[in-house]
């Protein structure tokens, strides 16, 4: 089988310049039902399924994650602006981390932010992280672009029948380093904000006494 390595090179760098996120202003003013928030996710973040049938969100994933502390509950089983902005931060997590990891990086955003009583609110948090993306894109086509010239020059002596699937098995290779190198990295620091809070819980509690 022969890959045309550099049309997908090609394919992935225009998918990373049509990517985008759910900003603030397209998401509805008023509180949801259940059925209205999986319709909106799903038509906002349609581009990153993989298969046309993907679910972006399901009824059961999001009780399931207000059962486990990741999203404040409903109010009378209506879902407000806030409660959307956090379903996008879980849906990007999700695919990387656990369950646990969600929880300790949503946990105190949430208990701070979400009411809107603080002077920065979850929307502002929700910007300031979003805005960083298109500056990212650029970075990111620039790695893939060196990936990709990287693994070509692999397996020069191998079989010419072979070689397309070779140099392109290496590119998928060097990617998965780089997001398991990634993931080891945001682990530990997930891992140093829990110990960070429970050392200040500790303090506040020998305060008190």
């Amino acid at each position: 089988m022969t890959i045309d390595t550099n049309d997908l090179l090609n394919s992935i760098l225009e998918s990373l310049s049509r990517i985008d996120y759910i900003k603030p202003e397209d998401v509805p003013n008023i509180p949801l039902y259940m059925d209205q928030v999986t319709t909106f996710m799903d038509a906002q973040l349609s581009a990153s399924k993989r298969y046309e049938s993907d679910k972006i969100l399901t009824k059961t994933m999001i009780n399931n994650y207000a059962k486990n502390n990741l999203l404040p509950p409903p109010v009378k089983k209506k879902y407000s602006k806030e409660h959307l902005l956090v379903l996008v931060f879980i849906y990007y997590f999700k695919n990387l981390l656990t369950i646990t990891d969600i929880q300790s990086l949503l946990n105190p955003i949430t208990e701070k932010y979400f009411q809107g009583e603080e002077s920065l609110s979850l929307k502002d948090v929700y910007n300031e992280v979003f805005r960083l993306e298109k500056s990212q894109v650029d970075i990111l086509k620039q790695d893939i672009t060196d990936s990709y010239n990287t693994s070509k020059d692999t397996f020069q002596d191998a079989p010419e029948e072979d070689r397309d699937f070779l140099t392109t098995f290496s590119f998928i290779c060097m990617l998965s380093f780089d997001v398991y190198i990634k993931k080891q990295i945001i682990e530990n620091l997930i891992d140093q904000l829990e110990t960070k809070r429970s050392k200040d819980g500790r303090s506040k509690d020998n305060k008190s006494k």
